[in-house]
């Protein structure tokens, strides 16, 4: 492949180099295992104790609060399954729109007896604070809404949903994976746990972590030697977590000035796709109530998948949905539960942005677009 454009990042990002070098340098000079007491097992453990006070620092936490996890999928899971352990016939609030790391857990939580209700957004694919308010009884424990949504890129009110919560005595739990170039501090938010996602923000894959707030009761999911305060057993990945613990750092420090940068990119990249005849945008109108790097359109008339495929072979990689859940056949459960038809919801493509994305990248993009719609349009059944 001659050209090679990459508008996947919401699937996942590519390892940052700053990033890369510290990884290596534990690699190669921290083998210790940080549970051991000799000096080698020492020097590892206070290389982790480091990486999780950068972490707690930059979120506005406290480093007893930080657990690192194998990604956004795991931290999900032991947000809602080990907080409800001991809650049997309880309530939880959560939303459609949800990653299915969350879905799911609830889905599974659902088959055990708990009681779940499932919001729907507004046709911006934005969940209302009153919406969550209203949904409270006397049994609701915890609410769980993601900070942004990985398809169409829209955020939610997270303030005022925690807001609610605190009021009404509910935990509130997000999943905030997409959010890097949000506003992450805890104490702002007013989250009660919070998941991050290393491979979301130029870090390692494989690596998220948990902020649990102190006080918050959980039940660990993995037992064993008691690492990560006896909640998250196993030996820890160091040189991971100090990936991690550099990518949030540089991705929150960069945060305003590439953000503005993205957002004039997705708006020009928006502004062009919505010149080919029969497109529809796919989240927020407003770019700043969605994230600056996404772009959620359908093309009417046309198989988002065969577009994709189309545009693969021209270089340009994009994504029909999650990354989790693109090789269902099935139309995006987010963007129906948005108010997207079925055939809307099927000629959907997310275009998300990084930090490589050139002026260039878009307007080839544009133009590449326009040629591949005009010749699926003339071929398709539809």
């Amino acid at each position: 492949m001659e050209k090679r454009i990459y508008l996947d990042h919401a699937a996942t990002t590519y390892l940052d180099e700053e990033v890369l070098n510290e990884m290596i340098s534990v690699l190669k000079n921290i083998p210790g295992n940080p549970s051991s007491l000799h000096s080698t097992g020492l020097e590892a453990k206070e290389t982790l104790d480091a990486a999780r006070e950068k972490v707690a620092k930059i979120i506005n936490a406290k480093s007893s609060e930080i657990l690192f996890m194998s990604g956004g999928t795991e931290s999900d899971n032991f947000a809602l399954k080990g907080f409800m352990d001991d809650k049997k016939g309880k309530h939880i609030i959560t939303t459609l729109i949800e990653h299915p790391a969350v879905y799911n857990s609830c889905k599974y939580l659902e088959s055990k007896g708990f009681k779940i209700t499932y919001l729907l957004p507004n046709k911006e694919g934005i969940v209302s604070a009153a919406d969550v308010e209203k949904a409270i009884t006397r049994k609701t424990v915890l609410v769980s809404v993601m900070y942004a949504n990985n398809e169409t890129g829209a955020i939610n009110p997270i303030k005022e949903i925690s807001e609610v919560c605190k009021k009404n005595k509910i935990t509130f739990h997000t999943d905030a994976c997409q959010a890097g170039l949000l506003n992450l501090d805890v104490e702002e938010l007013g989250a009660d746990m919070m998941t991050l996602n290393a491979g979301k923000i130029y870090g390692p894959k494989g690596v998220g972590m948990l902020y649990l707030k102190q006080g918050t009761k959980i039940t660990p999911l993995i037992h064993g030697g008691g690492q990560e305060f006896g909640l998250r057993n196993g030996t820890e990945n160091v040189a991971g977590y100090v990936g991690f613990a550099k990518a949030l750092e540089l991705i929150q420090a960069n945060r305003e000035k590439e953000s503005a940068r993205l957002r004039k990119l997705s708006n020009n990249l928006l502004k062009g796709l919505m010149e080919i005849e029969g497109v529809d945008l796919n989240g927020p109108v407003d770019s700043n109530n969605r994230l600056p790097k996404t772009i959620d359109v359908s093309f009417k008339k046309v198989e988002g998948e065969s577009l994709m495929l189309l545009l693969n072979e021209k270089g340009i990689e994009v994504s029909t949905g999650s990354a989790c859940s693109s090789k269902s056949l099935k139309p995006s459960r987010i963007l129906m539960a948005s108010g997207c038809g079925e055939e809307e919801a099927h000629g959907s493509v997310r275009f998300s942005l990084g930090k490589r994305t050139t002026e260039k990248d878009i307007d080839y993009t544009i133009k590449t677009v326009k040629v591949c719609v005009e010749k699926l349009r003339k071929i398709s059944p539809l």
